[in-house]
């Protein structure tokens, strides 16, 4: 095992792949399923204003990412970042949240697949499913960062095409060349659209965006196996803002200009929902008879997608989080293959015991799943807060901006905003069971925060970490993957 520790993570992540997975990670079941049910709830107004909002922001927050990850490229960074320029303490908290995040989400996708397959094949049980896409996941990440890269590249283009070609099917059948009949823009003004609930329900309907966005941060965790990520990230961040734009934006565009926001086929929420995905019912409408089954195979290719970024993501916190001391030694071994081996074990059981949780005892599994809701977010407030710091310790220790090889865009707003509307979201995720004072639901909603806080103050206390001072923050670039 001592000559297992001498080796490193290997730097072979190309731009395209960084491109891919960025882009990828925020292309899902939260677009392909979930998007309907924003129309629903706050009109196609109030859908297309909330992503709009949610996209801007996550924008700031990667060019926020790039400047770090392209001055200081390691794996794992968010938490690297909270310690070296915040606090230890908030990076302790802030790397384990994250872990708890991702291998969560990889047991909640390994169970969607199920969902997924059972659509065509449903007298097998679903548990098969979960467990031959467990070990399809593992195989795939013990095997190279390449294998991971590469698998990732082909499963994000899948979603890519799909996406493209519902852009071009729905614009035909907006002006009446496919389906039949021109639904023209009529949907937009018809009853109470285009904005429907007025601020509340677009504030809700800015936590479903949010969802559907995370996944885009990951391009930080990449940086430290990107093969040259002083250029791979910048590149990777242009190309991916206006892809979301453009993905997310136009595509809610034509779902509510096709499908009224009245219509209840626009509820469906989860990947069981196939049958009425909003993509599925405009290529329908198109004439397109082998669309549920056409649509059930791209949101599989999705789900596989998004739990391999889990385990991907997961076990590299993992590694990072023994290498700065907040996890057991045996995290950070990695192998000939530049895999963290004990790490992806780790997760991966944890993975597999949350999944069986929901065989034996679907209360633990609901509890979980509960408590990783808002730690995206968390996340992303984290990155805000570390990049705030990070250029005022740059700026303090008599730095020039024009050193950095990658400039984050209006600078402090773009933190400044990010940070407000994670707020924002955070505290609006269930403002109805406040006017109520519905205790359950408020407990289970916001359980992440007060995990997140416990973890803080009990670093912070049993180390007495202090906010580090502008003038010693640490700035050196010694790579902390040796």
């Amino acid at each position: 095992m001592a000559e297992e520790q001498q080796h490193e993570v290997k730097r072979s992540l190309q731009t395209r792949h960084l491109s891919m997975i960025a882009l990828g990670g925020s292309i899902g079941t939260g677009l392909f399923v979930a998007s309907g049910s924003a129309i629903s709830t706050a009109g196609p107004g109030g859908a297309l204003l909330a992503y709009v909002g949610i996209g801007i922001m996550v924008y700031f927050l990667m060019t926020s990412l790039g400047e770090m990850a392209t001055y200081l490229p390691v794996s794992g960074s968010f938490s690297t970042y909270s310690t070296q320029f915040v606090d230890p303490a908030l990076g302790f908290a802030m790397g384990w949240n994250y872990w708890f995040n991702w291998a969560i989400t990889l047991a909640v996708d390994i169970s969607t697949a199920a969902i997924v397959m059972q659509f065509w094949l449903p007298e097998i049980p679903g548990w098969v499913f979960s467990l031959v896409a467990l070990v399809l996941i593992f195989t795939i990440n013990a095997l190279s960062v390449r294998s991971f890269g590469e698998t990732e590249y082909w499963l994000s283009l899948i979603k890519v095409v799909t996406v493209l070609i519902f852009l071009v099917v729905g614009v035909l059948t907006i002006f009446g060349i496919m389906g039949g009949h021109a639904t023209g823009l009529s949907n937009f003004t018809m009853k109470k659209a285009p904005f429907v609930g007025g601020i509340p329900t677009i504030l809700s309907v800015f936590v479903v965006a949010g969802f559907s966005f995370q996944g885009t941060e990951l391009i930080g965790i990449t940086a430290g196996e990107s093969a040259t990520p002083e250029k791979s990230i910048p590149a990777a961040i242009k190309q991916v803002f206006w892809r979301i734009l453009l993905f997310y934006i136009l595509a809610i565009f034509v779902i509510a200009a096709i499908i009224p926001y009245t219509s209840k086929d626009l509820l469906g929420s989860s990947a069981s929902d196939i049958a009425i995905s909003p993509f599925t019912l405009v290529f329908k409408r198109a004439g397109l008879a082998a669309a549920a089954s056409v649509m059930n195979a791209v949101i599989l290719t999705s789900v596989l997608s998004a739990a391999n970024s889990g385990m991907y993501a997961s076990t590299r916190m993992l590694y990072s989080l023994s290498l700065q001391g907040y996890a057991p030694k045996a995290f950070g071994r990695v192998n000939r293959r530049g895999i963290p081996i004990m790490a992806l074990f780790g997760t991966t059981v944890i993975g597999l015991l949350t999944f069986l949780s929901s065989l034996f005892g679907d209360r633990i599994y609901l509890f979980l799943v509960s408590a990783s809701g808002l730690t995206g977010f968390i996340a992303w407030l984290g990155i805000a807060i570390s990049h705030l710091r990070f250029r005022q310790a740059f700026i303090k220790q008599g730095h020039h901006v024009s050193e950095l090889r990658y400039h984050a865009k209006l600078f402090p707003f773009g933190p400044l905003f990010a940070f407000f509307l994670c707020m924002v979201v955070i505290i609006g995720q269930d403002l109805h069971s406040f006017a109520t004072w519905d205790w359950q639901a408020i407990g289970v909603t916001y359980m992440s925060i007060p995990l997140f806080i416990i973890l803080f103050f009990y670093y912070k206390l049993r180390y007495h970490t202090k906010l580090i001072p502008l003038d010693k923050v640490d700035l050196s670039k010694h790579h902390l993957d040796k």
